[in-house]
Parts: structure tokens; C-alpha cells; sequence
């Protein structure tokens, strides 16, 4: 379906959606209106799914930390958003990253002196605390 904007929404505008067959055009709502104007890509609208959140506490290495918030800056996500898709990709064995965004990590690690790897996952042990 592709969309058009006759004017920007903060003008009342009326965002609609045509097929490529030339049938009649969808009025997209208000809220899927509102969804396009803050930036959400318009094959999200209507496909969303509610979900109930909670806040944790989570311990997790400083230099992986500090790399997941880089990378949540880089891709315009909360630290939260990125961890759900990480994970929700890993319970489906599929990759989560492009070849880019690899690429980036890569550059993050070596920013911030990340040098563990997947093999040292379950090799860690709590450094003792230095006072």
C-alpha cells in the first residue's frame, strides 16, 4: 500500500493508502496518523502488538553495557527496545543485526575495550569489588 500526505498532519491533513491495483483509498485513523508523523514506518501501522512492560534490575558486564547503549543510540532505540528484539531474535535462532550494524558493534567494541565473544558467556566470574 503506498501512502501519500496531501499536507503535513499538524494540518489536518488526510494520510491515505492506495493499492497498486487502483482501489479505493484507505483513511488511515488518527492514531495511525498521529504513528506516521513521529516517524513510525508505515508498514508497522495496524501490525503492532500490545504488550505489558515491567521494570527490572538487571546485572550485566560495564563494557557490554556501555556497547548496547551506543548501539541503541545509534539505531534511535531505548536500551529496553534493543535488548526485546535481541532477545525475541535469539528464541527464533535468527540473526538479529545487519551486515551493517555488525559493523558498527565491531566499531563500538573497540571504543570501549569490549574484548569478550559468545564463547566466553559462560566463563565469567564476578571480579572482585576494588576499593
Amino acid at each position: 500500500m503506498a501512502l501519500t500526505i496531501d499536507a503535513p498532519p499538524e494540518h489536518g491533513s488526510e494520510l491515505s493508502g492506495a493499492t497498486a491495483q487502483g482501489e479505493p483509498a484507505q483513511t488511515l485513523t488518527k492514531n495511525q496518523t498521529a504513528a506516521l508523523a513521529c516517524g513510525a514506518l508505515p508498514w508497522y501501522i495496524g501490525n503492532m502488538k500490545d504488550v505489558q512492560r515491567i521494570q527490572t534490575g538487571v546485572r550485566i558486564e560495564q563494557r557490554t553495557l556501555k556497547v548496547l547503549k551506543a548501539l541503541a543510540e545509534y539505531l534511535d532505540l531505548s536500551l529496553g527496545d534493543l535488548l526485546e528484539g535481541i532477545v525475541l531474535h535469539a528464541f527464533e535462532a535468527k540473526l538479529p543485526f545487519s551486515q551493517e550494524t555488525l559493523r558498527q558493534i565491531a566499531r563500538l567494541k573497540e571504543v570501549y575495550g569490549l574484548d569478550l565473544c559468545a564463547e566466553d558467556a559462560h566463563r565469567l566470574t564476578e571480579a572482585p569489588d576494588a576499593e
